[in-house]
């Protein structure tokens, strides 16, 4: 009898939408299906333990068009009127956004997906406020005190109560209070379609077997394939194999795969991917514990260099938001895939709580030389490049909260802001490799967030969001944008998801 009761139960599963994944994007889909009176079902490859997708890896912040402190005051419980006259948010137009997203991808983000992104910024955080998720200013990533006011810095300002770990936390426990089902330990194998080409269900493998679930519309929010060694090499070239992975070991391009199999048409930049200064003895993939502190990202305030002692970027170039993602790029260029962040005493009161966690991998000298020995950098070169810095930095007054144009001059490459000398001790060197976060290339979608075929034609009833979606990042993304995409594009394809199998029934 117990027999018969469970072969029944995996044949007869039927749900209006089923969405591939559980980080912040799939969470957000279902949620927005369910809304819309859906029975929704999540589908998450991994075991309860190691669930959240890259999600649970990031640093919980979220760009967003804003118009002044009486959008932030929507957002966040709490501010008081003394606490908000000492602030200064800024704004940060649709319009600013959209441009910063089109300058550091080169003009090749898709307008009409870019369009849909930053014109439904704003709501969809009001909307996921309202769902339960708790936003705090970002205070300690992305402001600092200037003349008595703290300044936010970027475009950046807001962040998931508890980073990704809470933001993660959070979803989970309103996806289960809403009583969406969840499966873990569920991979999607297969996506399948009825005669007319139409989504009528997914077959998925767990550890009970194979199983198929009907339904009429499958959401596909499952990440790229950033911890597929195999699919980097073969997309993004060589060495990309030997990257540390930042986050989860479970996007292996499954989601990608199974709807290029149905004539998917596939978009965005393949060769392209987020990655970052991640620190050199972090583990191969990302550790729940730490989880985004490995990342180092105070480099604007120092210099970095390789093995050779050579520098190999402007540090300066822009704020941090709008050059970490394409910087690990070139560290994984550069010789045994090492790269050194050096300080000295003058900016260590500015660096980000990353550089001060135990797990952590650093020397602290007296000396440039001493530094170089404990780095096993080059000394000679390292002397070098400092004393060739120090003498081609001009003057200026140093403010970490602007552009401040206190540049070098005569050094290639320059270091176009905050460039001061390296020049008082003791001097203090992070060591970091490449740590690859969500790879570019990935699904075409529609704004209606429908994937679209070979032919320029939505395949029925499949819909997609998040890392696995292409057409949006290119070369490089501005600092939280990525979870600002993923919740967006997830909100909307849970919503037309729900209202396309609703409208078949």
């Amino acid at each position: 009898r117990q027999i018969f009761k469970w072969i029944t139960f995996r044949m007869n599963e039927i749900y209006d939408v089923v969405v591939v994944g559980a980080g912040n994007s799939a969470l957000c889909a279902s949620l927005a299906a369910k809304e819309a009176g859906a029975k929704t079902l999540v589908l998450e490859k991994a075991p309860e333990h190691l669930s959240g997708g890259n999600s649970y890896f990031t640093g919980g912040l979220f760009r967003f068009a804003y118009s002044g402190i009486k959008d932030i005051d929507k957002l966040i419980d709490g501010l008081s009127q003394d606490e908000k006259s000492k602030l200064d948010v800024g704004s940060y137009s649709e319009s600013e956004f959209y441009s910063d997203v089109m300058r550091v991808t080169e003009g090749l983000s898709d307008p009409e997906l870019l369009q849909t992104l930053t014109s439904n910024s704003l709501n969809t955080m009001e909307w996921m406020k309202n769902q339960g998720v708790p936003w705090i200013l970002a205070y300690g990533r992305q402001s600092y005190e200037h003349e008595g006011i703290r300044r936010f810095v970027g475009g950046l300002i807001v962040e998931a109560v508890g980073g990704g770990k809470g933001l993660s936390d959070s979803l989970f426990e309103i996806v289960k209070k809403s009583e969406i089902d969840i499966k873990y330990q569920s991979s999607a194998t297969e996506i399948l379609q009825n005669e007319n080409g139409d989504i009528s269900g997914i077959r998925i493998k767990s550890p009970q077997g194979y199983q198929n679930i009907s339904c009429h519309s499958v959401v596909l929010a499952c990440g790229g394939f950033e911890a597929n060694p195999e699919m980097r090499t073969r997309y993004l070239g060589p060495g990309w194999e030997l990257a540390k992975v930042r986050g989860t070991q479970f996007n292996t391009g499954d989601g990608i795969n199974m709807a290029l199999n149905i004539g998917a048409q596939s978009a965005g930049h393949w060769s392209g991917c987020h990655s970052v200064a991640w620190d050199l003895n972090s583990p191969a993939y990302g550790d729940r514990n730490i989880a985004d502190l490995f990342q180092k990202h105070s480099y604007i305030f120092g210099l970095i260099v390789n093995v050779n002692g050579e520098r190999f970027v402007d540090e300066g170039a822009d704020f941090r938001n709008y050059t970490y993602a394409k910087y690990g790029r070139e560290i994984l260029n550069q010789p045994q895939r090492a790269a050194f962040q050096i300080f000295d005493q003058k900016t260590s009161h500015l660096l980000r709580d990353e550089y001060f966690i135990n797990q952590v991998t650093k020397f602290e000298a007296n000396t440039i030389a001493e530094l170089a020995q404990g780095l096993d950098i080059d000394p000679d070169g390292l002397e070098q490049t400092i004393d060739k810095y120090n003498s081609s930095v001009q003057d200026g007054e140093f403010n970490p909260t602007i552009l401040d144009n206190k540049h070098t001059n005569g050094i290639v490459p320059p270091k176009s802001n905050w460039a001061q000398k390296i020049d008082q001790p003791p001097y203090t060197g992070y060591a970091v490799t490449c740590g690859i976060t969500f790879t570019f290339g990935g699904l075409k979608i529609n704004s209606n967030s429908q994937v679209i075929d070979n032919a320029d034609l939505p395949i029925v009833g499949l819909y997609a969001s998040g890392e696995i979606v292409g057409g949006i990042f290119y070369n490089n993304y501005p600092g939280g944008s990525g979870l600002m995409n993923g919740a967006v594009f997830g909100k909307i394809s849970g919503e037309n998801a729900a209202n396309f199998a609703l409208s078949k029934k």
